[in-house]
């Protein structure tokens, strides 16, 4: 599946942070279905930490151990690959059995053991652009990776840049500046509408702009997309303030496809 991310649309979704296993399946293999019948390469992601919640009384997820069994029976009974991220170099090894892709969050993406230790694994490594980061600057990052052996291994996210207090802004020329060091873009379009902070103890959002950073990402060459969803997100235990409620995301899909077409011919 992933030599077509090269040359092909596909999709990141699933939960901000594995709540249970049954809505984990139920998730997993609902997406599984909606991406199949429209031919959308599709990797599932859920957190089994959440190491950067804003305050210490956040639900965080379920722990290593239950989490990445419950990922790895999402990979063997749904039969798609699976994503999550990882935070310290000590934890790189025990995850990488369990999934395909590990996630360096936007905030780790320059910490080189991290990075290195994602590197060696043979898995591939998705790195999240910091927000304090201009695009350019993650060739620094594809550096480290490919010292580390990573290859071609490697799909980098654009989540938005810092604009002042809670607050993200997207630039869409980051798209053409980090393709062009040959990797595949993913544009995550709901972290992207964040406002970090922006609720006290936790981050606030505006979703109602995703399907249009959504599109607008396609439009620029994106390869992919990033994008957390729940059924019900006013009930999430993470981020539910930004998600796409399931619901609507077949939608969202059918249009983003449409302006695929008409950017590749």
């Amino acid at each position: 599946m992933f030599e077509k991310l090269f040359n092909s649309f596909f999709l990141i979704a699933g939960p901000c942070v594995i709540e249970s296993r049954t809505l984990t399946l139920q998730m997993a293999r609902k997406l599984a279905k909606w991406t199949r019948e429209r031919r959308i390469p599709f990797i599932f992601k859920a957190s089994f930490d959440k190491a950067n919640r804003s305050s210490i009384h956040s639900f965080r997820g379920l722990g290593m151990e239950k989490g990445l069994s419950i990922l790895k029976e999402v990979k063997d009974s749904v039969g798609v690959p699976v994503l999550t991220d990882v935070h310290t170099p000590t934890e790189v090894e025990r995850v990488a059995e369990a999934v395909d892709v590990l996630q360096i969050p936007a905030f780790l993406c320059r910490q080189t053991d991290l990075l290195m230790a994602a590197a060696t694994t043979g898995r591939w490594v998705n790195v999240k652009k910091g927000q304090f980061m201009a695009p350019e600057d993650m060739v620094q990052v594809t550096g480290k990776l490919k010292h580390g052996g990573a290859g071609r291994r490697i799909l980098l996210t654009e989540r938005g840049t810092t604009f002042g207090y809670h607050n993200l802004v997207v630039d869409f020329r980051g798209i053409l500046v980090m393709r062009r060091m040959g990797y595949p873009v993913v544009f995550d379009a709901t972290h992207s509408v964040q406002c970090p902070g922006g609720a006290g103890d936790h981050s606030s959002g505006q979703p109602e702009f995703v399907p249009l950073l959504a599109k607008a990402a396609v439009a620029a060459g994106s390869d992919g997309l990033f994008i957390e969803t729940h059924p019900c997100p006013g009930k999430a235990l993470s981020d539910g303030s930004n998600m796409v409620p399931m619901g609507k995301l077949p939608h969202l899909l059918d249009e983003v496809l449409r302006i695929r077409r008409a950017v590749v011919g």
